[in-house]
């Protein structure tokens, strides 16, 4: 499922439309329903909110005025999906921090 600050790909009429970020999902008043802001990243930038079911953040098909709308999440090339998480296993880092500066000479 999508969720705050995921990245997803808007297809408008069963077509690639846009990417936006999801920047809050919070409950509607009607039950059921959530309100969810998104940064839609077009030139310029807008926020839009759009009040949408859980299973439309699932991927599921829905409409607005009649024309098709899916939301799908994205995941970035290279980074790996993440696996599920085992609290009581230690994992080590899947990364090395290199620093920027070098503090011995003063950078």
């Amino acid at each position: 499922m999508a969720d705050v600050n995921d990245l997803v790909l808007v297809h408008v009429n069963r077509e690639a439309g846009f990417f936006a970020r999801i920047e809050a999902v919070e409950p509607d008043v009607k039950r059921g329903w959530l309100q969810v802001s998104l940064l839609v990243l077009t030139m310029p930038p807008q926020v839009k909110t759009w009040i949408l079911r859980p299973e439309y953040l699932e991927g599921e098909e829905f409409t607005m005025d009649g024309v098709p709308m899916r939301m799908e999440k994205v995941v970035p090339p290279g980074e790996p999906r993440p696996a599920p998480h085992d609290p009581g296993e230690e994992r080590e880092p899947s990364s090395k921090v290199v620093p920027i500066f070098d503090k011995k000479r003063g950078d």
